[in-house]
């Protein structure tokens, strides 16, 4: 199999060849700029460059050459758009840890040592403290309450860190004839790839409402303020079906992964029960899902952090087929258990190594026993796609980053 197949297979159940393997296809599979670093440093691979193309997290886009070397079968059509060097500045945010920037983005250092950087309005809206390695969010718009109108919504979302700092490609998405640029490009770099394609689309729900309320409120709000939650879920899911419409007639034909956003969980459980999920958010996911399945040959992803187990058949049911990181260290998310009540039903994208406290913290052979467990429940019978439980942070040694994908590259 090539590929393409080989992840096609992976979602459709049928057992591939070998695991589908994927790194830095997502903003949530990804590798950190430190962890990058010192990986390419270890591999003596010193001629490639480090480009921090998620600001935010300070997530690398990694080389061809190392996920060539690593095996890997998936590509985020991101990186089509910013293979030109003037796309790229390069700055040293961490100390001793230089990248290449987006050259839109220009943060401030502070005095004592802070970076602030500005979004779309000339506000600071993101602040990386001294010794830290990623953007917070400084500004929650409707922290105060909800607008009586929505006419400023695009103002009010590009205010908050995820809508002013854009991805590739949707930074450059005010340039002219955006979406022809879009269609033309990913048709051209399909035909010189058999790795299959994936485009983020983001379309959060609860999560906005949590970066325009501060998640404090937001959760509050789903039983205190039901008829404004509407409100906004309302316009949101109006935004969204509007942008996927764009989407599915520029690439839908020709992406195999649309992967959608919203993180329900936290380490001990989802942040909310069935039923309030499947009052607000379950009937716009699956409107969402519906228009996506109506509308191009693409399958449905959905990145959703933490222990969702509970709500895992209701995600199902509104139609979402690969669930990603697969939080196995969060509360009932045991491989086993996931494999075994939902396999037939949900391709698990994730899964393959707890980076909370086993890739960044165990030894090398430590690392293999538990990405080989994990494979070996996760991939028969296929449904299974191959990274780390989210990104690669910046305290996990390249030895073990070495193990985990060689444990993966030898395992059939």
């Amino acid at each position: 199999m090539n590929s393409r197949e080989r992840v096609l297979s992976a979602i459709n159940h049928r057992q591939p060849d070998r695991i589908p393997i994927d790194l830095g296809a997502t903003p949530s599979s990804g590798i950190s700029v430190v962890a990058y670093h010192n990986l390419i440093r270890y591999l003596k691979l010193n001629h490639l460059e480090n480009h921090v193309y998620d600001v935010i997290q300070e997530v690398t886009q990694p080389e061809m050459e190392l996920l060539d070397l690593f095996n890997a079968d998936v590509l985020d059509i991101g990186r089509f758009f910013n293979s030109s060097e003037k796309y790229w500045q390069r700055l040293e945010l961490m100390k001793g840890y230089p990248g290449l920037y987006p050259v839109w983005f220009n943060p401030e250092q502070q005095p004592d040592g802070s970076w602030l950087a500005a979004g779309k309005t000339g506000e600071y809206i993101g602040k990386m403290p001294a010794g830290a390695t990623f953007f917070d969010q400084l500004i929650f718009p409707y922290v105060d309450g909800y607008p009586d109108s929505y006419n400023n919504i695009c103002t009010d979302m590009s205010r908050v860190t995820w809508g002013g700092f854009g991805f590739p490609p949707y930074d450059r998405m005010n340039e002219k004839d955006f979406w022809k640029l879009l269609r033309t490009t990913i048709i051209e770099e399909r035909a010189k790839t058999d790795k299959a394609l994936l485009i983020g689309v983001g379309c959060n729900l609860f999560e906005w409402g949590t970066f325009l309320r501060r998640i404090d409120n937001f959760l509050m709000d789903l039983y205190l303020d039901p008829v404004n939650v509407h409100r906004l879920l309302d316009k949101l899911l109006e935004m969204h079906l509007d942008f996927l419409s764009k989407i599915c007639t520029a690439v839908g034909d020709i992406v195999e992964v649309i992967k959608f956003g919203d993180d329900l969980g936290t380490n001990t459980g989802p942040f909310m029960p069935n039923e309030i999920y499947n009052e607000f958010f379950k009937p716009r996911h699956k409107i969402l899902c519906d228009y996506v399945k109506a509308n191009s040959s693409a399958h449905t992803m959905l990145h959703c952090c933490g222990g969702v187990y509970e709500l895992i058949p209701e995600l199902i049911e509104a139609g979402f087929e690969i669930l990603n990181p697969v939080q196995i260290n969060a509360s009932s998310m045991e491989p086993e258990r996931l494999k075994n009540e939902f396999g037939s039903e949900l391709t698990f994208w994730g899964g393959g190594c707890n980076t909370q406290t086993i890739l960044n913290r165990a030894t090398p052979q430590q690392v293999i026993d538990h990405v080989r467990r994990n494979i070996e429940i996760f991939s028969r019978g296929g449904g299974y796609v191959f990274n780390s439980i989210h990104n690669i942070m910046p305290d996990v040694p390249p030895e073990n980053i070495m193990a985990m994908f060689e444990t993966v590259k030898e395992y059939r």
